[in-house]
């Protein structure tokens, strides 16, 4: 089991400001997806 997980030895940590936090939030928000016969519609309700 050890040995099916990989290592993280690569990667390094980033901060964000609060703004972007802010706008990631309030885009994921108003982002609207309508399935209709099979295809996906992304609509941004801003």
């Amino acid at each position: 089991m050890d040995h099916s997980y990989t290592t993280q030895d690569g990667c390094k940590l980033v901060t964000t400001s609060e703004e972007t936090v802010r706008f990631l939030l309030d885009y994921s928000k108003s982002l609207s997806v309508i399935s209709s016969r099979g295809m996906d519609f992304e609509n941004n309700l801003n």
